[in-house]
């Protein structure tokens, strides 16, 4: 396989795919393109999860149990801000806690998130590109029966208990697709676009609200894919099937393939989805149906292999 693959991910399915990709690609093939709506101040400190979920999978640094955090994690930081009566809804282990200190430091020492992403990379002892989707801030906050939520208090504070009737992206129409991203997104040597199976109205949607970002997908020269999340009506992880039933829209894969329409050229979907596949069949979408289950890296890297190929078959 020859150009360069841009994988559009959020957290723990996007960075589970990734990291099959990472397994047959040569690390100067693959980017990924991360949501940062999840980002926000914690303490005081600059937190990006999705970006750290990436960073810490592909260095092989996760925690196996969770998807999020490190592996072999400590937590005296957050007993003793506990002991001291502060709130430790949003948890931060101690090695954790290290990078997003670093991570601070180096903005409030005048970096972008795209240089400190890099350093952290190569600190990491990665080779590939990860990137911010914007070096600007996009934030997603959720119209909810509680009222206006930013994402984390949804997400981790209320365990996503609340029921979602709109979801808004505070300061996409000022921000700017980064350097990192744009240049992908024109580049010559683009092979494919991969919209991982992350949530798509929480971890896609950010970036695609981005100005330029969607109509530069549809105009680029590579075939764009999205990735079904979900499998016979269900989420393998995170509230994708909740929020698409509180939004009125039909919890299928076949209706995440409608909401990508006009953008994506070629879907996959998980191979016992036959009701959603007979309900596309007739849209024109090139389909590829495969096990989109990911519990073992070998299935990481056979779902990996499958879509490659689906992607240069539409080249």
């Amino acid at each position: 396989m020859k150009g360069v693959f841009m994988a559009l991910s959020g957290g723990i399915g996007g960075a589970k795919l990734v990291l099959g990709m990472a397994g047959i690609l040569p690390a100067e093939q693959l980017a990924v393109v991360v949501n940062t709506g999840d980002d926000f101040e914690h303490l005081s400190l600059h937190v990006s999860p999705d970006i750290d979920t990436l960073l810490y999978t592909l260095a092989g640094i996760s925690n196996p149990e969770t998807g999020w955090g490190r592996a072999n994690e400590s937590w005296s930081f957050m007993s003793a801000l506990g002991e001291l009566g502060a709130d430790t809804w949003f948890r931060l282990g101690d090695k954790d806690l290290a990078v997003n200190v670093y991570r601070t430091h180096r903005l409030r020492s005048g970096r972008t998130l795209t240089e400190v992403t890099a350093d952290l990379a190569d600190r990491l002892g990665l080779s590939l590109a990860v990137v911010p989707m914007s070096d600007d801030p996009v934030r997603t906050h959720l119209d909810t029966d509680s009222g206006l939520l930013e994402f984390q208090e949804y997400f981790v504070r209320r365990q996503c208990e609340p029921a979602v009737s709109g979801i808004h992206f505070k300061g996409s129409e000022c921000a700017r697709p980064s350097p990192g991203f744009e240049n992908l997104l024109h580049s010559r040597e683009l092979a494919a676009v991969i919209i991982c199976p992350s949530n798509p109205f929480l971890s896609i949607d950010p970036m695609l609200s981005i100005p330029g970002v969607r109509d530069s997908l549809v105009n680029c020269i590579a075939p764009v894919i999205a990735v079904s999340p979900l499998i016979r009506g269900r989420s393998m992880k995170g509230p994708t099937a909740k929020i698409m039933g509180e939004l009125g829209i039909p919890v299928a894969a076949s209706a995440v393939a409608k909401h990508y329409e006009g953008l994506i050229d070629g879907f996959v979907l998980d191979s016992s989805d036959t009701d959603s596949a007979d309900s596309l069949a007739d849209s024109g979408l090139k389909l590829a149906m495969t096990n989109t289950v990911m519990q073992t890296l070998d299935d990481r890297i056979s779902l990996a292999r499958n879509v490659l190929e689906f992607a240069h078959s539409l080249r």
